[in-house]
């Protein structure tokens, strides 16, 4: 798999499918770019190429011990559109990469962006602050860190549960799913899976909004307990000019597992219009 050298040597394990217009796709903490792989075969299949890679820290990528605030992180992805060519592109981030999606537009003017997706983002702000009353509180958050310092699988075990919506009357996808989440999101380094949290639970988004100058989707399932949909998709939508806000009744936040089916083509209907 071919690898991307950044500014300061961290190296990007970047997959690179099919031909045509690009579409760049970010995945979401604690993942890699494998959790696009149904998405990104499907994009391929129709006559697009798929452009995603492991974000720094994470998957295959280098482990480096900084580099995770979204200044940095925004600047990988522009050195991956720079060094893949990717031009007239549409961008898509899941959860933790919307953030990266708005950084980007913000920091680089979004530089050969055609289009522009967030599905189940953190944008434009998690945290609860008396200017953001739908945000998540911050004792949510130190309670995350403190569970992954204890014992980080354990937290793993029972967060994907919420993440992809399982419990005792629903099951929108199989244990092995839970299993395999789990597998990934522990071959990333504990100091990033901490930084990139403190990240994306305290950085606010709300300023990049204005940047968007592009058509963007906005996708997110109401009954998102990792990314509630008010401080999220709705708030996004209200802040976004040129966008189109979709709702997935009842849906939780792994959409691209959960809703695949519709997920995708939903995806591919904004990519080809």
């Amino acid at each position: 798999m071919p690898y991307l050298t950044m500014t300061d040597k961290t190296e990007l394990c970047v997959k690179d499918w099919g031909s045509g217009r690009p579409v760049i796709l970010l995945h979401g903490w604690p993942l890699s770019s494998d959790s696009w792989d149904d998405q990104a075969m499907a994009i391929a299949d129709a006559g697009y190429r798929a452009i995603s890679y492991d974000r720094r820290g994470f998957g295959r990528s280098s482990q480096p011990w900084s580099g995770y605030d979204y200044n940095t992180l925004a600047d990988d992805l522009a050195s991956v559109i720079e060094q893949t060519g990717a031009k007239d592109a549409t961008l898509v981030g899941f959860s933790m990469g919307g953030g990266e999606v708005a950084r980007y537009m913000s920091r680089h003017n979004g530089k050969h962006l055609a289009k522009a997706a967030l599905i189940s983002s953190v944008v434009p702000f998690m945290l609860k602050t008396p200017d953001n009353p739908d945000g998540t509180e911050a004792a949510v958050f130190e309670d995350i860190t403190g569970s992954i310092k204890e014992d980080r699988a354990r937290f793993f075990a029972g967060f994907f549960k919420d993440f992809f919506g399982v419990n005792l009357l629903s099951h929108p996808t199989s244990i092995e799913q839970l299993e395999w989440a789990r597998t990934v999101s522990m071959q990333a380094s504990l100091k990033a899976t901490l930084a990139c949290a403190k990240s994306f639970a305290t950085t606010d988004f709300r300023p990049d909004l204005a940047a968007f100058k592009v058509p963007t989707l906005i996708i997110h399932g109401t009954a998102d307990k990792t990314v509630p949909i008010e401080a999220g998709g709705r708030a996004a939508a209200k802040g976004i000019a040129n966008s189109t806000l979709i709702e997935y009744e009842g849906a939780p936040h792994g959409l691209f597992a959960t809703e695949k089916a519709r997920f995708t083509s939903d995806l591919l209907a904004f990519i080809k219009r």
